[in-house]
């Protein structure tokens, strides 16, 4: 239940006030999953419009959560609606590029054309923007999940902290190259970035999932799969063992993630998640179909919409 949650309730005294100055650091974080983040962007559209997105003191993304959480802080956060265009997906998503030498998930396009050419994102308004925002990705060193933020120093770097963040080994190339440093995907070391978020002094978040409840227990489920074990002997070979081993333990993450923020949810304090109903449509990290990737953003939308009635 959300009723009476501590998340929410400082998120109303903010708004009913119109300041933050209340001693809290209210975070939120936003979850990716490809193009599952469609379920999350969704959720962050039905913050803008019910008018809360001021109570945030900072915005935490990973993978497309951190692009989700661009747009929101970008000055047209109407364009979360997007996610739904199946022609920005196609775009990116190309079975074919495998032939041409490129990769199948071209976040290279999204962001440096789609965004920068033909949707005109904002970069300066988001740098500039008084909630911080906290874009993050996998440190290919160390395996370790990392805050981009110090590294944001101009509208060049944040483009290619949107890239880092959501370069998915193999379908979406090689790392990317930031401050010196080679990054992969956020979820490798954090699909949901609310562990970086209280690490940095948040008492309280706010969590968009994009996946709906997962009730299976620990286990053989939190193994890794068939596929995750194929991806660290071919697209992380050479890599550090670091890297490996933080990859691997994605599965366990996630499990150990869904008992720690149920637990948030029933306490009523500190963390609050809205979560896509289990009747959501099933969306995969490369689905194209538009009218489910409108039913997602829609799904979501309504969940927020929901919480904050």
């Amino acid at each position: 239940m959300t009723d009476g949650h501590e998340v929410l309730r400082v998120i109303a005294e903010r708004v009913k006030n119109g300041n933050r100055a209340d001693g809290n650091r209210l975070a939120l974080a936003i979850e990716g999953g490809g193009m599952r983040g469609t379920v999350s962007a969704g959720m962050a559209l039905a913050l803008h419009e019910a008018g809360v997105t001021g109570a945030f003191d900072a915005v935490y993304g990973a993978s497309a959560g951190a692009i989700t959480g661009a747009w929101l802080l970008s000055g047209t956060p109407e364009k979360l609606s997007g996610w739904a265009e199946p022609s920005y997906a196609r775009a990116m998503i190309r079975l074919s590029n495998v032939w041409r030498g490129k990769p199948m998930v071209d976040v290279h396009h999204l962001v440096e054309h789609i965004y920068a050419e033909v949707e005109n994102m904002d970069f300066a308004a988001i740098l500039g923007n008084a909630i911080e925002y906290h874009p993050l990705a996998t440190d290919c060193a160390t395996g370790e999940s990392t805050d981009l933020r110090p590294l944001l120093t101009g509208p060049a770097e944040l483009r290619l902290a949107l890239r880092a963040s959501a370069a998915l080994p193999l379908l979406a190339g090689p790392p990317v190259r930031l401050g010196g440093r080679r990054f992969y995907d956020a979820g490798l070391a954090e699909s949901v970035p609310y562990r970086t978020a209280l690490a940095q002094g948040a008492t309280h978040v706010l969590v968009l999932r994009s996946r709906p409840p997962i009730t299976a227990a620990a286990g053989p489920a939190a193994e890794p799969s068939w596929g995750a074990r194929m991806i660290a002997r071919t697209a992380l070979r050479g890599h550090t063992p670091e890297l490996h081993r933080s990859y691997l333990a994605r599965a366990l993450r996630l499990h150990e993630d869904e008992a720690t923020l149920a637990e948030y949810d029933r306490s009523g304090a500190a963390v609050l998640s809205i979560r896509p109903p289990a009747s959501a449509p099933v969306v995969g990290r490369l689905t194209k179909d538009g009218a489910v990737l409108l039913a997602a953003l829609e799904a979501g939308r309504s969940a927020a919409r929901t919480v904050f009635a």
